[in-house]
This record gives structure tokens, sequence and C-alpha cells, in this order.
């Protein structure tokens, strides 16, 4: 029996915190200049989630909502949770 969709497909990105998966468009490193002026509009747009727990910013994801999350988590570990997310819901098929 295949399951329909992702449910609620939700991806831990540090510390507790977990992410709606089909709300991702991208996650990215927070060290480029544009990367950083992304983070302060949304800071100052009130659209800016610290997600970190005090710690630093490893990763940035962006979602289709136009909310900016920092993680503490590096990039490719939050990237490899989301494939493991994938390869689930594909074997229950």
């Amino acid at each position: 029996m295949r399951k329909s969709g992702r449910g609620l497909g939700l991806i831990n990105i540090g510390f507790g915190n977990v992410v709606s998966a089909s709300r991702v468009i991208a996650i990215v490193t927070p060290g480029s200049s544009p990367i950083k002026r992304m983070r302060e509009e949304a800071r100052e747009r009130g659209k800016l989630v610290d997600a970190t727990q005090g710690r630093k910013t490893r990763a940035i994801i962006i979602t289709d909502s136009d909310h900016i999350i920092m993680s503490g988590l590096q990039a490719a570990t939050i990237t490899q949770r989301f494939s493991r997310e994938g390869r689930c819901d594909d074997e229950e098929s």
C-alpha cells in the first residue's frame, strides 16, 4: 500500500526544532554577502527565525513563505535528513 504525499514531512533541523519539508526552497551556508543581506532583510521584516539555540549559525533555510530560518547544524547534515525522509517514503510502496 502506497502512502499518498509525504504526510507531515517534518525534518529535524537541530536542538529539537523541526521544519516542514514541503515548505523548504533551499538550504544554504551563511557565509556569503548575499545571504547575509537576505538574513538582515528578513530580520527587518520580522521573517527571521533563530533555531540555533544560541549556537553558531551553520545553515540558512529559505522557505516558500519568505521566512529565513537559522540552524546550528551544517547544511550537509540537514540535506542528508531530507534524503533519508525521501527514501523512507519510497520504501513504503
